[in-house]
């Protein structure tokens, strides 16, 4: 069903060695196999229009725009080559080119579903929600069990906050598609941050039967722990998620805090680094990395997050201090050829002798007459 494409976690999994021996047949080998028949051919856009979409299904949208190029060469008022061409745009996270893409397949007559579709996921992507949210709807109306445009509207209502319309249309979606684990990833996440981590548990669970690769949905199961007290187990799925999936910065995130709790800093920098490489505006992260570089005797990384934090909290006193004092400490470091401030060194104020008070003049002799 493609549900990933919009997904708000990054979606990079590990690489998994595949023995391409024992592969008769998969979307990359079905194009390559048409090579040979578009070398005897090179005009035949029906050849060129298969292999591009052969080559999207295999993850290759580079080559699929190529041959969509050939193709439009040879008949520039296709409007399957039109929607063809905007997936692949879509799939390099060319946004506005896809865009641009579709409503030319649809000005060429493109009816199909799969194009409104195409163009509200597109609309999601780039948090354009009124625009996603219309398309989807013309989808339905086109085909109403669509669970893709069901999924669809559900993150999309997520995103506006709306989180009761989000989880009955992800409920929906479920109830067409009830083995998708995106769907379930997408409920769990929801509902752990709803505060019902008892509706959580169930659906993180069914989701890791279908997929238990995930990492994504081994970061919810352990949440929905967390959330009940159930702090130790909950750390052994936020470790088990980092195991099979790095990017599931959450994961880091919540490791980082308990580190910060068992005051085991080196555990806290690297969790936390981690995790704001991935998204920096985690609450309370950056402050919890800079302290701990600090507590580290790291100063001159620590002074670099005390910069970024005092530039997202201008005015915040303590963060302008701290900017100050480890500037001071790193700079104390340095020999004096290499600072950039002065070097002040202290010395005691001049204060003037003390007199003594004057004595008061002896009388004089008295003269005798």
């Amino acid at each position: 069903m493609g549900l990933a494409a919009c997904h708000s976690e990054p979606a990079e999994r590990p690489d998994t060695l595949v023995n391409l021996a024992t592969v008769q047949s998969g979307p990359r080998v079905q194009a390559d196999e048409l090579n040979g028949a578009l070398a005897r051919e090179p005009r035949n856009k029906a050849l060129l229009a298969r292999r591009a979409t052969l080559r999207l299904a295999a993850s290759q949208p580079r080559a699929a725009l190529t041959d969509i190029e050939a193709a439009l060469e040879i008949d520039d008022a296709d409007s399957r080559l039109y929607f063809l061409q905007a997936r692949a745009f879509r799939a390099l996270n060319q946004l506005q080119s896809a865009l641009a893409a579709a409503r030319q397949a649809a000005e060429y007559g493109y009816s199909g579903p799969e194009l409104p579709l195409l163009v509200g996921e597109t609309h999601l992507a780039a948090h354009n929600y009124a625009a996603a949210l219309d398309n989807l709807d013309r989808t339905l109306r086109l085909d109403p069990n669509q669970p893709a445009a069901l999924f669809y509207k559900g993150l999309a209502y997520a995103a506006t906050a709306d989180t009761t319309t989000a989880v009955q249309y992800l409920q929906d979606a479920l109830a067409q598609d009830p083995r998708e684990p995106e769907i379930l990833h997408q409920l769990a996440f929801l509902l752990n941050a709803w505060r019902l981590p008892n509706d959580a548990a169930r659906y993180a669970a069914l989701g890791m039967k279908l997929d238990t690769t995930s990492g994504l949905l081994c970061y919810d199961y352990g949440r929905q722990l967390e959330l009940r007290g159930s702090q130790d187990s909950a750390l052994w799925y936020y470790r088990r998620a980092l195991a099979l999936d790095t990017t599931v910065y959450r994961a880091d995130y919540r490791l980082g805090l308990a580190a910060a709790k068992a005051r085991q800093p080196v555990a806290v920098i690297q969790h936390i680094s981690r995790a704001l490489r991935r998204n920096a505006r985690l609450p309370q992260a950056r402050a919890l990395l800079a302290e701990n570089l600090e507590a580290q005797h790291r100063l001159k990384e620590a002074l670099a997050h005390y910069r970024l934090l005092v530039a997202e909290n201008p005015g915040n006193t303590h963060w302008t201090f701290k900017v100050w004092k480890t500037s001071e400490l790193v700079q104390a470091q340095l020999p004096d050829s290499l600072r950039t401030t002065p070097r002040y060194y202290y010395r005691q104020p001049w204060t003037p002798p003390k007199r003594k008070p004057a004595l008061p003049a002896p009388p004089l002799p008295q003269q005798r007459g």
